[in-house]
C-alpha cells in the first residue's frame, strides 16, 4: 500500500477514495482503513490487526455491522494485555476509536468491536471493479490471500485399481482432490494433477494367473472392463479353494517383478484398457489430469529405497524373513512397518516411499496432498515417519487429507458398484425431474445439461459437510430444485445469466451506487465481503464445505433480490445499478462453482 494510505485522513473526498481502490478490491480496502485506523490508535503496524479483522455473517437484513475484530485475537497475538476484563479492554479501545466518512458506526459487545461501514462506498467499492474483463478473477485480489505463501502443489487423487471398472467409492477421491487442485491454482500456486494408479502388485498376479485360465481375448474387446472385473471374481474364488492358484498367482507378479516380457505384455494390455475407460468418466466429471502415474513407475525404485534403508540402519528382519522398518518410540518393535516382502517382492507402502522420494527430485514440491479414504491414514502416517527417519527434510510438506465412506449409495437397480451408474443414474433422474418442470427450456443439448446438473448435484451433497464423516446418500434431496443443492446452484447461475442477456445494452459503465442502498442489495455485498475469507479458511483446512454454504446462502440471497429488485420495468438508471449487482453475485458464484468442480451452466 501507498504510504498516503497508512496515514489514511478520513476528510478524502469519495472521488479521491476511488484512486485507492485501484490498488484494493472487495472487502480489502475496508479491512486496511479499519486496520490503519486501528494501527494509529495504538501504534502498531496495520498487519497486526488484519488477522482479527472479518467480515460479519450476513443472518438477517438488518445488519448492525459489516466488520468485527476480535480483542481476544488481539491479546492472544500479543497487541493487547492478555490479563483483564476484556469487555472493558474492548469498551475502552472504542471509545479512543473516532468514526469518518468510511467508518460510520463503531460499538462493543461480548470482547468484539462492531465496525459500520459507508454503505454508499460498500456499493462502488464491491462493483466498481465489474465491466473491465476480468470478472473471473473478480473477488481474488485480497490482502488476505496475497499473504498466502504461493509454490508448486501435487495434489495424489482418484487412483483407482486398473483391470477393474471405476468403483463408486473412488468417487469421493476424485471430486475432493479436484476441488483441492482448483482452489490451489485459482490462488495462484502451480498445481500438478496426479493419477496415481494402482498398477501394481500380488492383485495383478492374480489377475495374470486367472485371465490365463477364465480369460478370452474376444470378450476383452467387446467390454474390456466388465471381463476383467468378471475374470478377478472368478480367479478370487478359485484361489480361496485352490492352493495351486495361489502359487500360480504368486509365480506370476515374481515374473512381472522381473520384467519377463509375456508376462509385461498383458499387463501393459490390462493398464492401457483400464486408462481408456477411466478417461471416458473422467470427462463426464470435469476432471483432468496432468500426469497418469502408477505403482507400476516406482517398482526398480522401491528396491533402491530398501536399500537406502538399509544403509542407514533402519531396516530389520523380522522371524518370518520379511524386512521391516522399527517406528516403535523405544526401538523395541512392537511397531513395525513391513517394507519387502520375505520372497523379495515390494509392497504398495514400499512403492509409495520411492514415488515420494521420487517426485521431490523431479518436481521440487513446496506441498504434496494425497487425498484417499480414512481408512488409508495409518499408512501415509507410516509412509511420513519413514520418509523423516530417512531425513528427508520435505517429509513435513506431505500431507493426507482422508475422507468417510458414503452409505447407502442405490440406483433403481439396487446396490450400486461402478461410477458410470451412479452417473447415469443422476442423469437420468434429472430429465425425468426437468421434465415434470414447465419452466425447462427445450434445447438441443437436453442430455449433456442434465448429465452436468446431475454431476452438480453429486458433488455438492458429498461437500455439504465435514470430509471425514462420511454421509448418507440421497437421491431425493440431492436432486431438488430448491432446496441448498447442486440443482439450486445451477439454477440461481442459469437464472441470473438469462436476466443479464435479456437485458444486454442496459449496463453501462458507470452508475449511480446510491441506487443499491436497500437492505436487500446491501445485504448481498455484505455477504460477498466474506468470499476471501472462505477461500482463505478452505485453504487451512481444505474442507469445500465452507464453500459451499458461501454459495448456497448467495443463491438463496440473490432469490430475494430477484424478487424485491426487479431490473423490468425500473427506470434506466435503476436498471442499470441492479444489474451490476446481479452481475458481480454472478461472478462471484460461477468462480466458486467452478472451483467446487462444477460447471455453471448459461441455461437450464
Amino acid at each position: 500500500m501507498t504510504a498516503d494510505f497508512v496515514g489514511f485522513n478520513p476528510l478524502l473526498s469519495e472521488i479521491n477514495l476511488c484512486v485507492v481502490w485501484a490498488f484494493t478490491e472487495m472487502a480489502s480496502f475496508f479491512r486496511r482503513t479499519i486496520a490503519a485506523k486501528l494501527a494509529r490508535t495504538l501504534q502498531q503496524p496495520e498487519e497486526a490487526f488484519l488477522p482479527a479483522l472479518s467480515a460479519v455473517p450476513v443472518t438477517k437484513k438488518h445488519q448492525a455491522a459489516d466488520f468485527r475484530l476480535s480483542v481476544n485475537t488481539l491479546r492472544t497475538s500479543g497487541v493487547f494485555p492478555s490479563s483483564g476484563d476484556i469487555q472493558l479492554q474492548t469498551d475502552g479501545l472504542v471509545r479512543q476509536l473516532n468514526q469518518d466518512s468510511v467508518v460510520e458506526g463503531i460499538s462493543s459487545v461480548n470482547g468484539w468491536i462492531n465496525f459500520k461501514i459507508n454503505h454508499k462506498l460498500l456499493v462502488q467499492n464491491m462493483l466498481e471493479p465489474l465491466g473491465k474483463g476480468e470478472d473471473e478473477k473478480y473477488g481474488m485480489d485480497s490482502d488476505l490471500l496475497n499473504s498466502l505463501k504461493r509454490g508448486t502443489v501435487l495434489v495424489e487423487y482418484s487412483s483407482p485399481n486398473i483391470a477393474k471398472k471405476f468403483h463408486a467409492g473412488h468417487l469421493r477421491s476424485t471430486i475432493i482432490g479436484n476441488f483441492i487442485a482448483n482452489l490451489k491454482e485459482s490462488l495462484g500456486n502451480n498445481v500438478i494433477r496426479m493419477n496415481y494408479l494402482g498398477d501394481w502388485g500380488m492383485q495383478f498376479g492374480l489377475l495374470g494367473a486367472g485371465f490365463g485360465q477364465f480369460g478370452c481375448q474376444e470378450k476383452l474387446k467387446q467390454n474390456a472392463l466388465q471381463h476383467l472385473f468378471e475374470v478377478y471374481v472368478q480367479v478370487n474364488q478359485e484361489a480361496e479353494r485352490n492352493e495351486d492358484m495361489k502359487q500360480t498367482a504368486r509365480e506370476f507378479f515374481r515374473q512381472l517383478e522381473q520384467h519377463e516380457s509375456e508376462a509385461l505384455s498383458l499387463w501393459k494390455q490390462f493398464r492401457e484398457i483400464s486408462v481408456d475407460e477411466y478417461q471416458k468418466v473422467y470427462k463426464r466429471l470435469g476432471v483432468h489430469f496432468d500426469i497418469y502415474s502408477g505403482e507400476s513407475f516406482h517398482r526398480d525404485e522401491a528396491q533402491e529405497v530398501v536399500q537406502q534403508l538399509q544403509s542407514r540402519g533402519l531396516l530389520k528382519i523380522s522371524e518370518d524373513g520379511t524386512s521391516v522398518v522399527d517406528l516403535s518410540p523405544d526401538g523395541d518393535m512392537r511397531s513395525v512397518c513391513v517394507v519387502l516382502r520375505s520372497d523379495g517382492t515390494s509392497l504398495y507402502i514400499t512403492r509409495d516411499l520411492a514415488a515420494a522420494i521420487h517426485r521431490s527430485g523431479k518436481y521440487n514440491f513446496d506441498e504434496m496432498i494425497y487425498v484417499t479414504d480414512k481408512n488409508q491414514a495409518s499408512h501415509f502416517h507410516q509412509l511420513f515417519q519413514i520418509l523423516s527417519a530417512m531425513r528427508h527434510s520435505w517429509a513435513d510438506r506431505c500431507k493426507h487429507v482422508p475422507f468417510g465412506v458414503v452409505r447407502g449409495m442405490k440406483t433403481r437397480r439396487g446396490e450400486v458398484v461402478f461410477l458410470e451408474d451412479v452417473l447415469d443414474e443422476a442423469r437420468s433422474r434429472m430429465l425425468h425431474n426437468m421434465s415434470q418442470t414447465k419452466t425447462t427450456k427445450q434445447m438441443d443439448d437436453i442430455e449433456d445439461m442434465a448429465e452436468k446438473v446431475g454431476v452438480s448435484a453429486l458433488i455438492v451433497q458429498d461437500f455439504n459437510g465435514p470430509l471425514l464423516s462420511g454421509y448418507k446418500f440421497d437421491w431425493d434431496r440431492m436432486l431438488q430444485a430448491h432446496g441448498d443443492t447442486g440443482v439450486f446452484l445451477q439454477y440461481t447461475h442459469a437464472r441470473l445469466c438469462s436476466l443479464i442477456k435479456r437485458n444486454e445494452g442496459v449496463e453501462a459503465s458507470a452508475f449511480d451506487p446510491s441506487l443499491l442502498l436497500q437492505q436487500t442489495s446491501v445485504a448481498i455485498l455484505q455477504h460477498l465481503l466474506r468470499y476471501d475469507e472462505v477461500l482463505y479458511q478452505s485453504t487451512q483446512d481444505l474442507q469445500p464445505k465452507h464453500l459451499v454454504n458461501f454459495l448456497l446462502k448467495l443463491s438463496h440471497l440473490i432469490a430475494s433480490a430477484h424478487k424485491e429488485l426487479p431490473v423490468k420495468g425500473s427506470s434506466p438508471d435503476v436498471a442499470q445499478a441492479r444489474l451490476r449487482l446481479f452481475s458481480g453475485a454472478r461472478s462471484v458464484l460461477a468462480n466458486g462453482m467452478r472451483i467446487l468442480g462444477i460447471t455453471p451452466l448459461e441455461k437450464m
